[in-house]
């Protein structure tokens, strides 16, 4: 039997969000979360303020700017870094780790390797193969990249690979918090520990691989301590965070940072004044890896996405956090994303009770809701998962098909593709039954979709 922990008053967190108040059953946000009333609006509020940053000696330049630049503080409490300076801002996760490639690219060396997952959402390992295999050969410097096992049976990491993997070569360990596929969470410890007894010498005088860590699914969802994990970089994106305002953050520890080279060149990320004929320097942190004209509103109201989650997790009724000046408290943090954390995982217990019960559908993953994020990726004998979504589909529930770009994993376990349901926040238990009530449904009378998305035979070819 599976206890219903009612750490979140879903009632009242669901008033805040349009979407749900439509009507829809949102089942896919693991690829992006709905965005709440408050901060739609925010956004067009403050659009007829909008002016250009760090550009403009006008009050509304003045005001953006200081807007702009405490969001920066903003998501570095949230995350336990130490300044702003830890911070930089992009499109996305995917962009993020693009930025980590880029800028220590040329400080790879002959011999060097990487070391990734096959548990690895594309973003985290597709910018590595393209490194090794067809940027640095151009240039005679021969990197190597090493993809870690997981076990087929319950989507757990395979640490005694990942170390036999990692040795005094191993410039970086590039892992995901957790899967969006599998939902493992995965033993960041665990792999630090690994990644700090590579033996690598690093251009820092330190000894030892870093580590990036995927946070793509992790933070949305659970407590995140950069410097508790001790991780070198951390990438994260908005869109799955209540914010589809175009933002994803990367942390990096200070000292990586103002030894890397910029991304991106251009615009911000000089230092006013100092471009000439022989030298350009560039700017303070966290501005060098600010190139151009940043997503100014989009970074603005993304950063807010962290308030109000902090509101909705501890008092969905008042505005403690959002748009206020109120210090993020790190323990405040901590209750609020362990709240969610339970709340999602009775979410998940109970959708991997239900659907266990529907005959001829595996489950990936682990077992144990504990052990995971609160999505279930499955199959059923006999039919295309792209078929299964569009069923759902119709009956009203969305949800996801495809690899989820985690091809590796899909391709290691000789599927063409999974069926997904993630849940957050303003999901009830009521919507999980209905929702595995609907696909046993699906499964039990054959049901196919009257239109389809076009990908079903593609799925099963």
């Amino acid at each position: 039997m599976i206890e219903s922990i009612t750490t979140l008053d879903v009632q009242a967190i669901r008033k805040h969000f349009p979407s749900i108040a439509k009507g829809r059953i949102v089942t896919n946000n693991a690829a992006s979360t709905q965005a709440p009333k408050k901060l739609a609006e925010l956004f067009h509020e403050l659009s007829p303020d909008y002016e250009n940053v760090h550009r403009g000696q006008s009050n509304a330049s003045r005001a953006m700017t200081s807007l702009f630049e405490s969001s920066y503080d903003t998501i570095a409490d949230f995350i336990g870094a130490k300044s702003r300076k830890n911070i930089s801002l992009y499109r996305n996760t995917t962009e993020a780790h693009n930025a980590v490639m880029y800028s220590m690219m040329t400080e790879f060396r002959d011999g060097d390797n990487v070391v990734t997952t096959m548990m690895e959402h594309n973003s985290n390992y597709v910018p590595w193969y393209a490194m090794c295999r067809e940027i640095l050969p151009k240039f005679g410097i021969n990197v190597e990249y090493r993809i870690v096992n997981f076990d087929e049976e319950t989507g757990e990491l395979d640490l005694a690979h990942m170390a036999s993997l990692v040795d005094r070569r191993t410039k970086i360990v590039c892992a995901g918090g957790a899967s969006n596929f599998f939902g493992t969470k995965n033993p960041v410890a665990k792999i630090r520990e690994i990644a700090n007894a590579s033996g690598y010498d690093q251009p820092t005088g330190e000894c030892r691989s870093y580590l990036l860590l995927d946070g793509a699914q992790l933070v949305p969802s659970t407590y995140v301590d950069v410097e508790a994990l001790d991780v070198d970089f951390l990438s994260f994106s908005f869109h799955k965070i209540l914010a589809p305002f175009g933002i994803g953050a990367l942390y990096g520890k200070e000292h990586l940072l103002q030894s890397m080279r910029p991304f991106l060149y251009g615009g911000d990320m000089v230092a006013s004044g100092q471009v000439g004929p022989e030298l350009v320097l560039y700017n303070e942190l966290p501005w060098k890896f600010s190139a151009g004209t940043p997503n100014i509103l989009g970074a603005i109201v993304s950063a807010q996405a962290f308030r109000i989650l902090l509101d909705l997790a501890l008092n969905p009724e008042r505005d403690e956090y959002f748009m206020t000046e109120k210090t993020i408290d790190h323990n405040a943090v901590k209750e609020a994303m362990d709240r969610i954390t339970a709340y999602n995982r009775s979410l998940t217990a109970r959708a991997l009770e239900r659907v266990s019960e529907i005959p001829g559908l595996r489950v990936y993953g682990p077992k144990d809701a504990k052990r995971r994020t609160s999505l279930v990726a499955f199959n059923v004998d006999g039919r295309s998962p792209h078929g299964l979504a569009d069923a759902l589909n119709e009956f009203g529930v969305e949800s996801r098909a495809g690899c989820h770009c985690a091809d590796l994993a899909h391709r290691e376990l000789l599927i063409p593709a999974s069926c997904r349901l993630s849940f957050y926040i303003y999901n009830t238990m009521e919507e999980v039954d209905t929702v595995t009530e609907i696909l046993a449904k699906i499964v039990r009378e054959g049901i196919y979709a009257k239109t389809s998305s076009g990908l079903g035979a593609l799925a099963t070819s």
